[in-house]
């Protein structure tokens, strides 16, 4: 199912995420002696950063696809002519 999303909602856990993260990290500096499991913050952080440009770099595949064959219209013109051409 996220795949039909076309990356939105990978993006919006990854914000999600990125806002706890900072949450975390501001409560772990007030007080370090009292947490443990910081490098698990880190490391989720790292996590949702990566994500986050994944999800990106996913939409704006999806969006030079479609200005480059003309909208959703030219997109199927190509996969029927591509399938076509597979003998699908």
């Amino acid at each position: 199912m996220g795949c039909c999303c076309y990356g939105v909602v990978g993006a919006i856990f990854a914000i999600i995420t990125l806002v706890l993260a900072k949450k975390a990290m501001e409560i772990y500096n007030a007080n370090p002696e009292l947490y443990m499991g910081y490098q698990n913050v880190k490391i989720g952080r790292i996590l949702a950063i990566i994500g986050l440009v994944l999800r990106v770099l996913f939409m704006l595949t999806i969006i030079g696809a479609l200005i480059f064959y003309g909208g959703m219209e030219g997109l199927e013109e190509f996969q029927r002519e591509m399938m076509e051409q597979q003998g699908m």
